[in-house]
């Protein structure tokens, strides 16, 4: 029966370090008050930007992040802790979780992992403020579509100016 809890406990950690390591962000919030549907509102938000939100026994994270040369995150591990794992955009979880916390206070940012620096409150809500991926991308084109359009404004009217003198 021992070995069996054992085994539980070593798939669950290896589990949680490939997470650690996939993830290009992880923000820990203490989420104790949140009401059920409170909590469930969070879960929807964060699984429609494709971010996966987990609970887990803090003893276990504590020994995966160990394992993995992680141990500035341990210090976080008290209380009831979930953790939201970004794959694609490393903003989108703390983006979700800072405007949520706005509006629910039961909801406290911890602590969290972007691309591998260990990140305080403070640096997640500084990140938190950083545009979408998708957003950046579309301010980056508008500001190369700008002088592109001046320059096509430019030769029309240029065109228009000759036109004329042709016409008088």
């Amino acid at each position: 029966m021992a070995s069996n809890v054992r085994k539980l406990k070593e798939t669950k950690v290896s589990e949680i370090k490939e997470k650690l390591q996939k993830a290009q962000a992880v923000i820990m919030v203490k989420y104790q008050g949140l009401t059920v549907g409170e909590d469930t509102d969070l879960r929807k938000q964060l699984r429609e930007s494709g971010v996966e939100y987990k609970v887990y026994k803090n003893s276990l994270v504590t020994r995966a992040a160990n394992e993995l040369g992680l141990e500035g995150l341990v210090e976080f591990l008290e209380g009831p802790i979930a953790i939201a794992l970004g794959y694609e955009d490393p903003t989108a979880p703390a983006r979700i979780l800072n405007d949520f916390a706005k509006t629910h206070k039961a909801l406290e940012l911890k602590a969290g992992l972007v691309q591998g620096e260990i990140y305080n409150e403070a640096k997640i809500k500084e990140l938190a403020s950083v545009p979408s991926k998708e957003i950046l991308i579309a301010k980056l084109l508008g500001s190369f579509q700008a002088p592109i359009s001046k320059f096509a404004y430019l030769i029309s009217a240029i065109k228009d100016s000759k036109e004329s003198e042709t016409n008088e």
